[in-house]
């Protein structure tokens, strides 16, 4: 590959006051609870987001009415220490189900002292072609991935 076009990751840290397998389960499995409502690609918000708890699991949005919209790939599922996705929406913030122009979602889960550092990388980003720097742009910026992973750390110390 020529590394002239690869695109600087987007990568976050967030301490969170809990156990990394509680902060792994969260993360996990109860991603609706802390997703912004607005970032769906389905018709209407979705009632669930799931990721299959497996290696080749699927990432998706269920909408009210059963209808599923695709998101990535389960490619690593260590719990609770990793999580890798294939994030397979494109430039237009459609499914794309190649693989090979998916970026991907890296999340781990480490103890320390107060609790868990979760770090959060997204790379990749070149393999979406053209539309990889918009595609950066977007989940770097604030509403994006930084947003995004500030509720997941508020989520980790709430009660359900």
């Amino acid at each position: 590959m020529d590394t002239s076009t690869d695109i600087a990751p987007v990568t976050l840290t967030i301490p969170v006051r809990t156990t990394p397998e509680r902060a792994f389960a969260v993360f996990t499995g109860r991603m609706r609870d802390w997703w912004p409502e607005s970032h769906h690609i389905g018709g209407t918000p979705p009632a669930a987001i799931v990721l299959e708890p497996r290696t080749g699991g699927r990432w998706f949005e269920r909408g009210p009415d059963g209808t599923e919209c695709e998101w990535g790939t389960v490619l690593a599922w260590e719990p609770p220490h990793r999580l890798l996705l294939a994030w397979q929406l494109d430039g237009r913030w459609e499914y794309d189900p190649d693989l090979d122009r998916a970026s991907e979602v890296e999340v781990t889960f480490t103890a320390t002292e107060d609790g868990t550092r979760v770090d959060f990388t997204h790379r990749r980003l070149e393999r979406h072609g053209d539309a990889g720097p918009a595609i950066r742009d977007a989940v770097a910026a604030e509403g994006g991935w930084p947003t995004i992973l500030t509720r997941f750390a508020d989520a980790t110390t709430t009660t359900a």
